[in-house]
């Protein structure tokens, strides 16, 4: 049975221009039908996934690039263990915080990698 949820994103890089992220999915493990508010564009580093939106399958190899719309709807899943790098835009799209949420303007998170990232 796949796994879902154990992904461990690393912020990268973030600024109010956008906000890279790498993830890392297991072979199996999937990212359900989900929408974020930015434009996602997800590169595959390593690896190999299956993306499914509008209602189309794809296996993407490493090298492939994936724009999505903001609010686009997708799912993921790693067909092998996948490193994809993420790049959202503008980062927080409006009404990424909820009303109750303090908006932020910070520069290099406190997660943020300044050194090599492990092999998958």
């Amino acid at each position: 049975m796949p796994s879902v949820g154990h992904q461990n994103p690393r912020v990268l890089f973030s600024s109010p221009e956008c906000r890279v992220v790498v993830l890392d999915l297991r072979s199996g493990e999937e990212m359900g039908d989900h929408h974020v508010r930015e434009r996602a564009v997800v590169e595959v580093i390593s690896g190999s996934v299956s993306i499914e939106a509008a209602g189309e399958t794809v296996e993407c190899e490493a090298g492939t690039l994936v724009v999505f719309e903001p609010g686009e709807r997708h799912a993921l899943r790693g067909l092998d263990d996948a490193r994809l790098l993420l790049v959202l835009a503008p980062w927080p799209a409006s009404g990424h915080n909820a009303a109750s949420e303090t908006s932020h303007d910070q520069r290099l998170p406190a997660n943020a990698t300044v050194g090599p990232i492990d092999s998958v």
